[in-house]
């Protein structure tokens, strides 16, 4: 009996990392990148964002950003960033926040 609850716990823990062998929050596209960033500029204006700037970085744009006020009088948050890469005749969103990203996703897709 013992042994055989070794051994369940034992594969239990070799599964388990198995899930979360992901490459990371990001998302490739097959669009124009002046779409990419126009949809990109929505999203966050949409989710309360504000756009701090945009940096030009090779083939890389770098999106810099942060929450904006929203009438509570308590300043602006702290500037985050995500950065909007182009791989050939993709358009990948690297480091990109989950609900951004799901929000971007949707608006390419329609």
């Amino acid at each position: 009996m013992t042994r055989l609850l070794l051994v369940v716990a034992l594969s239990a823990l070799a599964a388990s990392p198995a899930v979360a062998q992901g490459h990371g929050p990001k998302k490739a596209f097959l669009i124009e990148p002046s779409r990419a960033m126009s949809v990109t500029r929505d999203v966050l204006v949409h989710q309360g964002y504000e756009i701090v700037r945009v940096e030009q970085s090779g083939n890389d744009q770098v999106v810099y950003y942060r929450q904006g006020n929203a009438g509570r009088g308590k300043g602006k948050g702290a500037p985050m960033k995500f950065t909007v890469r182009q791989m050939g005749s993709h358009t990948v969103f690297v480091d990109t926040p989950q609900p951004i990203l799901v929000e971007i996703n949707t608006k390419l897709k329609s």
